[in-house]
């Protein structure tokens, strides 16, 4: 599987420029399918639903169907560690591309999305897995290629030819 985590600092862009680059990436051809890191306790079910009402009794997993779309709701044991981004993947349809945002201490191929005017580090010095970093100035200091934050076309083609030389497969966990 072809896995790239899009990571950086809250308010870095990294939705933004994901959201950009999968309408890019499906005219290519692809097909695309994403991971989203959340840092926070999050819940798609609503108290009082038949599937939340499952899930309280507890149920490992629940299973929303219907005509348009299902989910899986998969409830972790208090304390766990959250999932890899390679083994959330795997649990994914096959697809071309996983597009995986944040994990950023995840080692799984990288793209990062720097903005030094929010006085952040950079994430690249310290985690090689960073492939090449989607910036809004120059970055000169920089050994990986920057690649233009505004020109979501010109990360989509770094994307493109990263596939096409094997930089983003991942081996199943």
């Amino acid at each position: 599987m072809n896995l790239l985590a899009l990571v950086g600092w809250s308010g870095s862009g990294k939705t933004t420029l994901l959201v950009a680059l999968l309408p890019l990436l499906r005219a290519a051809g692809l097909t695309v399918s994403t991971v989203k890191h959340a840092h926070h306790a999050f819940d798609l079910d609503r108290p009082g639903k038949d599937s939340y009402r499952h899930r309280a009794a507890g149920a490992a997993e629940v299973l929303v169907a219907s005509g348009t779309r299902w989910a899986l709701l998969h409830e972790l044991a208090a304390g766990a560690e959250t999932p890899d981004p390679v083994a959330l993947a795997a649990r994914l349809a096959p697809v071309d591309l996983v597009l995986a945002e944040g994990f950023k201490d995840a080692a799984v191929a990288k793209l990062e999305v720097h903005r030094p005017a929010l006085g952040k580090p950079p994430l690249w010095p310290d985690r090689p897995e960073v492939l090449a970093v989607a910036a809004d100035s120059p970055l000169p200091a920089c050994p990986r290629p920057v690649l233009p934050l505004d020109d979501p076309r010109a990360v989509a083609a770094w994307i493109l030819a990263a596939l096409g030389n094997g930089a983003l497969r991942q081996t199943a966990a």
